[in-house]
């Protein structure tokens, strides 16, 4: 049984209820009550089908899946863990060339000297048809992939295919460490 004329509490009403809490402990200095209420406001926004539109609530719910709205370090460095583990079978098992392409070189000598002018070819790297999970591909595989995380280019050769998945992962993993560093900084800030 209700209370008479009380309406319908949802979403769109405890959200600015949870952000008022949320400021009145970040006021008073009280960091983990403030995060908390900080969680429920994000919940409520997310929830929230008439003030908050479908896109918003999209972004909030893969912010709330990725890392718990900045606040679960524990979930971002698990996708971060993930995402590096996928970009390294991936690459073990289509970015890598079978060998590492060498330079030849090929050119004529002039009878009695002269100037010799070389051309060097590299050829395009192929999908390895034998075994693809080996210790040395797994060391190539971790070097990208860790050299993704912090937007650097390894420098090794890779196919089609394995420059795309090092694109990604470029993309993908910084975002992915940012939100876990994120985390922990408002773990330690507590």
């Amino acid at each position: 049984m209700g209370v008479f004329g009380a309406g319908r509490v949802g979403p769109a009403q405890l959200a600015p209820v949870y952000r008022a809490l949320r400021k009145a402990f970040e006021d008073s200095k009280n960091e983990p009550g403030a995060a908390d209420f900080y969680y429920g406001e994000m919940e409520m926004r997310r929830h929230d089908r008439t003030a908050t539109t479908r896109a918003e609530r999209g972004l909030l719910h893969g912010y709330w899946v990725l890392s718990g709205y900045g606040l679960r370090a524990s979930r971002a460095l698990g996708w971060l863990a993930a995402a590096m583990l996928l970009t390294i079978m991936l690459l073990m098992s289509f970015g890598l060339p079978q060998d590492s392409p060498k330079q030849q070189a090929t050119g004529t000598v002039p009878p009695g000297g002269g100037k010799v002018t070389f051309e060097i070819d590299k050829a395009d790297p192929q999908n390895p048809t034998g075994n693809r999970f080996t210790g040395e591909r797994f060391e190539k595989a971790l070097d990208v992939t860790l050299n993704s995380v912090v937007f650097r280019s390894s420098g090794q050769d890779l196919t089609t295919a394995g420059s795309y998945i090092e694109m990604a992962s470029r993309v993908t993993e910084p975002v992915l460490l940012g939100l876990a560093v994120l985390a922990v900084r408002n773990r330690v800030k507590r």
